[in-house]
């Protein structure tokens, strides 16, 4: 029996789980900074904040079904995990392009989040390949 578990995907995986504390702190903290420095609308800061939050709540179990589902090499948890993947690709793309102010470090950050993502779905699909067939 040979081991169809994807070394380069549990690596990148492992990468965006601290690649995200830092984009979700920097996010968090140039929220804050638009608030305070740019005349924000108290109408869409909440909305910003929310959705930030969310994309974290979402981030914790698309990480640990990613991982999970590529060491027990099980197409269920790993396909979960790609679903959740377009999930925060869409609140990526909302900090990326539909925020209330979007700083060069925003394009920066979630430039290298959707990179992140894209490599790591096309990591997940192949080894959800490996493992049906």
């Amino acid at each position: 029996s040979s081991q169809l578990s994807s070394l380069p995907l549990q690596i990148l995986l492992y990468i965006n789980g601290v690649y995200y504390i830092f984009y979700f702190l920097a996010t968090l903290t140039m929220i804050v900074y638009k608030s305070q420095v740019f005349s924000y609308p108290d109408d869409f800061l909440a909305p910003d904040l929310l959705v930030l939050f969310i994309m974290a709540i979402l981030e914790v179990p698309r990480l640990y079904l990613g991982s999970k589902g590529n060491l027990t090499e099980e197409e269920a948890p790993l396909g979960l995990s790609l679903v959740l993947t377009l999930g925060s690709v869409v609140l990526a793309v909302y900090f990326l392009a539909w925020q209330t102010y979007v700083l060069r470090a925003d394009l920066i950050l979630n430039a290298l989040l959707l990179s992140a993502y894209g490599l790591e779905s096309g990591l997940k699909v192949m080894a959800i390949a490996a493992f049906v067939s």
